[in-house]
């Protein structure tokens, strides 16, 4: 999506009544994650800077948490509503849901609804791919993953699209969840083992083989600790960190912070939200000046890589639900004729 303005959307837009509803099959299908990578690139070296995005506003709820993620940009307005409900996986219900609205941005006239949860499934490993495009080494190919859900999924399948994976290797609590995910690898045609993580961690040798080889970790857990040792990623080595959006929650520790290029999505976010960045800092670790840059500086060149670890920190932003939402619209307008 180019953020500049330009011509209204072709269609003024439907009805309350006949407003139409893109699913995550739909969606997957109109923007495949390697096309995400891309529509968020364009929107970026098109000018859409992501410090000037409100940040998300939250509401605790008798049954969790309400989150509201408004965006403007262009052409396009809109809002992603999550509930995040932990009391769900007793209930046989996800833990998280939502709804993505897309709004005509001069007339704030609805357009479409989307699958929220789709939605974050999607922009999130587009985003990480993105960074991962910009700051990991080229031949990157050994990849750790620490998590087993949709996120860990989505991340696998992101990164081989901008880097020439060949190994994974996926940490999880869940032995059975984790093999699952070690055989989707395999069907991808990537070679792929099942690392179990217990209540007491991983075996620790072979924890410590893995993050001493891998040249990609992606973090995508509820973890509020860290995860692993912070000296143990190699130099050069690039750790992505999904999995929280909450000034005490964590996944990567202050040492492997420290000894790290740290790239964010923008400061603004990063120093409000992430608590992997956020800890460091409060415990004078680091500073507000280590952040070697945002998304944007990044993609255009402006972040040079030290000589140690690489780490880009997300805590997920409106302006990637609409930039990606949006292109789903198009492609969705187009295809109905």
């Amino acid at each position: 999506m180019d953020p500049r303005p330009g011509p209204a959307p072709r269609s003024p837009g439907p009805s309350a009544a006949a407003l139409p509803y893109l699913d995550a099959g739909t969606l997957r299908r109109l923007v495949p994650v390697a096309r995400a990578v891309g529509i968020l690139e364009d929107a970026l070296r098109a000018g859409l800077d992501p410090e000037d995005t409100p940040l998300r506003t939250a509401a605790d709820l008798p049954g969790g948490q309400l989150l509201l993620m408004p965006a403007a940009a262009g052409r396009y307005a809109g809002v992603k509503a999550v509930t995040v409900a932990p009391g769900n996986a007793e209930r046989g219900l996800p833990r998280i849901q939502g709804t993505y609205l897309l709004f005509e941005g001069g007339t704030l006239t609805p357009l479409a609804a989307l699958d929220g949860v789709a939605l974050t499934s999607l922009r999130t490993p587009a985003v990480s791919a993105l960074a991962v495009r910009h700051l990991a080494e080229p031949d990157a190919r050994d990849l750790l993953v620490f998590g087993t859900g949709p996120q860990a999924y989505g991340h696998v399948e992101a990164f081989a699209a901008v880097r020439p994976v060949e190994t994974v290797t996926v940490a999880g609590r869940d032995p059975a969840r984790a093999e699952a995910l070690a055989a989707h690898c395999r069907e991808l045609g990537l070679r792929a083992r099942a690392l179990p993580v217990t209540g007491s961690g991983p075996e620790p040798g072979a924890l410590r083989e893995a993050l001493c080889r891998a040249d990609l970790v992606a973090c995508c857990t509820t973890a509020r600790l860290p995860l692993f040792p912070g000296a143990l990623p190699r130099d050069g080595a690039t750790v992505v960190a999904v999995g929280s959006h909450e000034p005490d929650a964590r996944e990567l520790d202050d040492e492997l912070v420290a000894r790290a290029t740290v790239v964010v999505e923008a400061r603004s976010s990063a120093l409000a939200e992430a608590g992997d960045v956020m800890a460091p800092i409060r415990h004078g670790t680091i500073t507000t000046g280590h952040l070697a840059g945002n998304l944007a500086e990044l993609i255009a060149g402006r972040v040079a890589p030290g000589p140690g670890p690489r780490v880009f920190k997300s805590t997920g932003m409106a302006w990637e639900d609409l930039v990606v939402a949006a292109a789903a619209y198009e492609a969705w307008d187009v295809a109905k004729g």
